[in-house]
């Protein structure tokens, strides 16, 4: 009880720090664009975008204080069972039209893993399937019986296929927990693109008998499989600084902390009792079955004093993600609306605190891209609204002449500049002089992919911002999304498909331009590195999706990750399974 009470002060503590430098941060950053501002006068649009980059500026805070708080405080040692666990485990895989070979590829290397567990009959495999196309149902099935041979799994291997995929995923596992749930202690929720090691899986397992009040534990999945330029560059990002923003997650979540739908272990029983979810009232977007599900249920497991951690020190958890910018749009569109429903329930009763909180975080990270969009609009009208200059002020017989605040203006771009690279700078310098950069191909690789990474996700930051916009408002303007299948080719894109993703963009960043040029010229140059990679985002979207780029980084070892650097037992597995399924 003791060690509790101060693991909850420390949380406390932590929350209350990260806020206050958030908070710190933003009014400097205000003030000093309230300077800028006022400098050819001050007028009602002037408090609007004052107000925006005090918002905008304190989600970048935000952010910066998480990877701060990941280098300051590392993952704490947990307790773990050295015995055997007593429970049993479900390992549930739902599955929604998918491509079935790599799917059930994965599943047999996860089983194979498992087996060479010396608790390998605690463990029972679950192919939940959503699909609707009954030739892709078919081909599931046929792969259920062949893998059911290939292990020997009679007893422990299970195929299911709902006829009316009511709830989406939710309302899939809400079916397994009415009809077999009863039967297990545990179950790991994995996703079709989900892949885990068997001694990652034990340990969870283990850390759960250790502490009866732990309802959900999360895994930090680490991103492979990835081929294009776009896919490994996205491989780098999160290999580098993921496990630094998740530590810092860690350190202010505490027992309240997060559910990312997959690669999680859950107590069945506190899940059964705490979890179940009526659809919202209304028509979608808003109404209907709960999309992101996955924060709710993490909230609801609190809100029962269930235990809710993320342990960022589970190795051996790994995932797919989109290959190119348009299949990750159209995954963050899906999220977009997800999250932008969780407003509707961030009252709901008895949540703890830092649930809402999450709750919050997760509508914000869709509506930050708007708020900049509008503050840039906000700041090109400007000009136009701006009052006259009044060169007399009735003190002195001398004209006093209004002068640009040239250097409180770059220091404040500066500055924010500093709020998204530092955190990635300190990273790279901890992984640089930690000793662990041989992971990333060793000290000059990682150097050049770092610089490389900021430079490109700096050119195709505001594409990923039009593409959050026109998510928002569709979800505004009624728009559901539905539940598209995720597309888990190798990731290329003609130009054609790149071209009709983005046309949109290059209109909107030359109308920009043009637009600065005749009524604003002193933003030409300020907007510049929004509006050229809108106009050539075709182009950007199609090189970044090229497999050809990103072999080529791929050979000359940058963007390099761990687990790039030495054979992924499991992965390799997948891949020997995936080619005896093709030959099958």
């Amino acid at each position: 009880m003791k060690k509790a009470s101060s693991e909850a002060w420390s949380t406390a503590f932590r929350r209350l720090a990260m806020a206050v430098i958030a908070l710190c941060l933003t009014t400097g950053a205000s003030y000093m664009f309230a300077i800028v501002v006022q400098s050819d006068g001050f007028d009602w649009l002037d408090i609007v975008r004052i107000a925006l980059m005090a918002v905008a500026s304190f989600w970048l805070a935000w952010g910066g204080c998480i990877a701060l708080f990941g280098i300051l405080f590392p993952p704490e040692e947990r307790a773990t069972a050295e015995a055997l666990p007593e429970g049993r485990t479900a390992v549930l895989l739902p599955i929604y039209n998918e491509a079935t070979g790599p799917v059930f590829a994965r599943l047999e290397a996860i089983m194979k893993s498992v087996a060479a567990l010396p608790a390998a009959d605690r463990f029972d495999f679950f192919v939940l399937s959503d699909t609707t196309k009954a030739d892709v149902g078919e081909e599931e099935q046929r792969a259920y019986e062949r893998l059911l041979v290939r292990q020997n799994a009679g007893g422990r291997l299970f195929y299911r296929r709902r006829e009316q995929n009511i709830g989406r995923k939710a309302g899939n596992i809400a079916d397994f927990l009415t009809t077999s749930g009863g039967a297990y202690d545990y179950m790991l929720v994995l996703d079709a693109d989900s892949l885990m090691d068997g001694k990652t899986i034990l340990e969870m397992v283990r850390r759960m008998e250790a502490d009866p009040r732990l309802g959900l534990l999360q895994s930090l999945p680490q991103i492979i499989g990835l081929s294009t330029l776009f896919g490994r560059l996205l491989q780098f990002a999160t290999g580098l600084y993921g496990p630094y923003f998740a530590r810092g997650l860690a350190a202010v979540q505490g027992e309240e902390g997060t559910f990312w739908g997959h690669n999680a272990l859950i107590r069945t029983r506190a899940f059964a009792a705490a979890c179940g979810m009526a659809p919202l009232t209304g028509k979608p977007p808003f109404g209907g079955h709960i999309l992101s599900h996955d924060t709710v249920e993490a909230a609801l497991l609190a809100r029962d004093g269930w235990k809710v951690r993320l342990d960022p020190d589970l190795t051996g958890s790994y995932e797919e993600a989109p290959a190119n910018m348009v299949d990750y749009a159209k995954r963050d569109r899906r999220w977009c609306q997800g999250n932008l429903q969780h407003s509707r329930i961030l009252a709901a009763p008895r949540f703890r605190f830092w649930s809402r909180i999450s709750i919050l975080q997760g509508v914000f990270a869709y509506l930050a891209s708007p708020i900049w969009c509008i503050f840039l609009l906000a700041s090109l009208a400007a000009p136009l609204v701006a009052p006259p200059p009044v060169y007399f002020d009735g003190h002195s017989p001398f004209p006093v002449f209004p002068h640009p605040e040239t250097t409180t203006a770059l220091a404040l771009l500066f500055g924010l500049v500093a709020l998204l690279i530092l955190p990635k700078l300190l990273l790279v310098a901890r992984a640089l002089f930690g000793g662990n950069s041989a992971d990333f191909g060793g000290p000059v690789r990682l150097l050049i992919s770092f610089l490389l990474e900021i430079l490109l996700t700096s050119i195709l930051a505001p594409i990923h911002m039009m593409f959050h916009c026109r998510s928002v408002f569709q979800v505004l303007t009624g728009a559901d999304s539905g539940w598209p299948t995720a597309d888990r080719d190798d990731g290329s894109l003609p130009i054609t498909a790149a071209f009709s993703a983005t046309w949109w963009m290059s209109i909107a960043g030359a109308g920009a331009i043009a637009f600065s040029h005749t009524y604003a010229p002193e933003m030409f140059y300020w907007l510049l590195p929004v509006a050229l990679p809108l106009v050539v985002a075709p182009l950007l979207v199609w090189m970044t999706a090229s497999v050809l780029l990103g072999k080529v980084t791929k050979k000359l070892g940058l963007f390099q990750v761990p687990t790039e650097a030495g054979p992924v037992a499991v992965a390799e597995d997948m891949r020997l399974a995936l080619s005896q399924e093709a030959a099958a």
